[in-house]
């Protein structure tokens, strides 16, 4: 064997043994701690449709308590329990939840220390033996049909060098991550509902009818101050019984039409299962002193002819499609936080300062189908056209299919009108609301708000 030979089978040799040390040799460990970041944290969680229900923890400062919020599907509804079970629309709000949180994963390893779990903000806001409520963070549960957690982790502060991130833990684990956490996860009561309380377009309304008026409370003696209709004409706007030199101020009927339209729900307290089997005329429905009672608690009475009125008086407005909203504006509600938006409390009737600031109005809502809104075209002469060819009409018949085309699309009109105040009454009927008080100023107005001196 030549030398060059020998020394390139040396070299080669020499390669060989290097592969195999190299691969042979001990590679260093990571440490156990960092040996799940990327995994997400609950795998077995797929599904986003699974979650039927969303429980979110979080320690109030000024209660020095856990306050719970929850959102729970029941038999196809969706509700919240700390809210008399008043109706979500949050099923896809809870989908996108659960999709946001199927997409948690351990980004980074923080820390298995359990005294760092205080500046980390991720001490568990149920839990009893911490000392005070710092650091606590917020806890979220979801669970299955069945009852199952899907998942169950404490949402900590954001990292200071990367705030994109925040610190998550899972109750009973020490180990502390950092996670990207793109879901809002909200425990306000607004961001669950519908709050765009009546669904009416400023654009949709034709008329507002403003009863101003009190009742005397002892003798249910009404006081009708005035009552003043108003009606669109055109882009203006004109009121009933208006002198020759008056006419109505744009600038306050659009803030009121805006206020009409932005009208939200701040809370909500249920109404006696009698009283709302009468407003949606269930049969064998009828009012009992206890509803009465439940009535004139918020600000309204019946009058001696069986009317319903309101120690406010009232707005109503009608839409174009004909629905009449029947707005009765009652007592104040006082209180802050769940004392307004679910009445947590009220039984316990604190006066004077306990009864916190009034900021808020009952507001008592129907909604009626009024058919002398959309009045009945005229009926063709004949509906004989039918039977024809078009080519063999004349032009009666042609002057009576647009009068049958015309009848047609009152009646779809009609029907429109109707089912649509039913649906609003069904869902109007079972509940009190209330409303800011701002909201309530700026839609209970009289005709000295409205008319003003035409300007010369």
């Amino acid at each position: 064997m030549s030398e060059l030979k020998r020394t390139l089978s040396f070299a080669g040799g020499a390669l060989a043994l290097a592969l195999i040390a190299a691969v042979t040799a001990p590679r260093p460990k990571l440490p156990d701690a960092f040996a799940d970041v990327g995994e997400p944290f609950f795998p077995g969680f797929e599904d986003p449709n699974a979650a039927a229900s969303l429980e979110v923890v979080e320690w109030e400062e000024e209660s020095g308590a856990a306050k719970a919020f929850k959102v729970v599907d029941q038999g196809g509804v969706w509700t919240i329990p700390s809210h008399h079970d008043y109706p979500a629309d949050g099923a896809d709000r809870l989908a996108e939840t659960a999709a946001g949180v199927i997409g948690i994963r351990k980004d980074d390893f923080r820390s298995e220390n359990v005294a760092d779990h205080e500046a980390l903000g991720v001490l568990d806001p149920l839990d009893e033996i911490a000392p005070s409520g710092e650091g606590r963070g917020k806890r979220v549960t979801l669970k299955d049909a069945a009852g199952a957690v899907l998942a169950d982790f404490i949402l900590g502060e954001p990292m200071e060098e990367r705030p994109e991130l925040r610190f998550v833990r899972v109750p009973e684990r020490k180990r502390v991550y950092a996670a990207r956490v793109d879901v809002d996860i909200s425990t306000r009561f607004e961001d669950w509902i519908e709050k765009d309380l009546l669904q009416l377009e400023r654009a949709d309304v034709s008329q507002l009818r403003i009863k101003d008026y009190s009742i005397d409370e002892r003798t249910g003696m009404l006081d009708q101050r005035d009552e003043i209709t108003l009606d669109k004409d055109g882009d203006d706007w004109k009121a009933d019984r208006m002198r020759a030199n008056q006419e109505v101020d744009r600038t306050r009927m659009s803030a009121l039409l805006t206020a009409v339209d932005d009208l939200k729900i701040v809370g909500v307290r249920p109404k006696p299962a009698g009283l709302s089997a009468t407003l949606t005329r269930a049969p064998g429905s009828g009012l009992t002193r206890s509803d009465v009672s439940s009535l004139q608690s918020r600000g309204y009475y019946f009058t001696g002819d069986g009317r319903l009125v309101s120690n406010e008086g009232e707005l109503q407005v009608l839409s174009k499609a004909g629905v009449l909203y029947t707005l009765r504006f009652g007592e104040v509600v006082y209180g802050s936080g769940d004392s307004v938006t679910a009445g947590a409390g009220d039984a316990e009737e604190p006066a004077g300062e306990e009864r916190g600031p009034g900021e808020n109005r009952y507001l008592f809502i129907t909604a009626d189908f009024e058919p002398e809104s959309l009045p009945e075209p005229r009926r063709p002469g004949s509906t004989a056209f039918q039977e024809k060819p078009r080519e063999e009409w004349s032009d009666e018949d042609e002057a009576d299919k647009q009068l049958h085309d015309a009848h047609e699309e009152w009646k779809s009109q009609v029907e429109a009108g109707e089912q649509k105040a039913e649906e609003l009454n069904s869902r109007f009927a079972d509940w009190y609301y209330v409303i800011a008080a701002d909201a309530y100023d700026k839609v209970h107005l009289t005709r000295r708000d409205l008319v003003k001196a035409k300007e010369s």
